[in-house]
């Protein structure tokens, strides 16, 4: 079990609520990026939780309705992929992680941030490098992040059948670089991400 050596740190320097924040989706070539932002009872147990890279998508998927229910507060925060193209996808990523807070219930006065930069939150907080795998709290917001926005894709897998999205969920895999080259590029799509690419079709 991944112990609340964060959480703790924080309760000792005089905060209450402290949030956990993730995201997920940085890397695609389609659809939004998604973050997440959730504040855990320290020492609750949920077994197996940890990193969501590091768990198969079946045990991220049984894990997220247990962290809904032990969770004092949650929030997710999208942004969408003209927000990514606007602004770049850190940018992007940090407004998803400001919205994620702003849509808590029970608004946090710290935050753990997964990562070595810290969002513009109105609220104090720390970046913790690699934290999905040290802070249970950023642990749980990586997986409610990933499955949030895995979700999305799968429901575009039913309107773009021929994109395979629920395989590689908006990824730049061959399959998906493939299905672009045979069907153009979608308005899901984020053109920023995919300049290089039709820049070299254009000269082949």
């Amino acid at each position: 079990m991944m112990e609340f050596f964060y959480e703790e740190e924080a309760l000792t320097q005089g905060f209450h609520s402290i949030c956990g924040i993730d995201e997920a989706g940085r890397g695609p070539l389609a659809g939004p990026v998604c973050a997440a932002a959730v504040i855990l009872p320290v020492g609750c147990q949920l077994e197996g939780l940890n990193d969501s890279k590091k768990l198969s998508e079946k045990k991220r998927e049984s894990l997220f309705q247990p962290i809904l229910s032990q969770a004092l507060s949650y929030g997710i925060g999208w942004a969408s992929e003209a927000e990514i193209d606007e602004l770049n996808i850190l940018q992007a990523t940090f407004l998803a992680m400001c919205r994620a807070v702003e849509a808590m219930e029970l608004p946090p006065d710290y935050a753990l941030v997964d990562g070595n930069r810290m969002p513009a939150l109105a609220i104090p907080g720390k970046a913790i490098v690699k934290g999905d795998g040290k802070s249970p709290s950023i642990a749980a917001a990586s997986i409610l992040a990933k499955v949030s926005r895995d979700r999305l894709l799968c429901e575009w897998d039913q309107k773009y059948p021929q994109y395979g999205f629920a395989k590689h969920k908006g990824y730049g895999t061959k399959a998906h670089y493939a299905a672009i080259r045979e069907y153009g590029v979608l308005p899901v799509h984020r053109q920023s991400f995919l300049k290089k690419y039709k820049e070299k079709s254009s000269v082949e």
